[in-house]
């Protein structure tokens, strides 16, 4: 379930996927979601390009590191590749 930043206390919070669209952010919210996993959302920016720079918005979402395998795991088999 898609939770606030103080419900997870002092755990550490890691990054398992960056959504560059927000089809996929939907999407990846929906299988984590349905997986039963705790996460947190932000959004903010990225670059991207290697000639040309450019900043964009995206959506980086967090789990807490005992959940990260399992949701990495889950976000695979539904197609989509993990933040690594």
């Amino acid at each position: 379930m898609r939770r606030e930043p103080d419900f997870f206390g002092d755990q550490e919070l890691v990054l398992v996927y960056m959504a560059r669209r927000l089809k996929n952010a939907l999407a990846v919210e929906r299988i984590l979601t349905d997986g039963e996993l705790d996460y947190h959302l932000e959004t903010g920016p990225y670059q991207s390009g290697l000639l040309f720079r450019t900043t964009k918005m995206g959506v980086f979402f967090y789990c807490r590191r005992q959940d990260a395998e399992p949701a990495r795991s889950l976000l695979l088999k539904n197609g989509h590749k993990d933040y690594r």
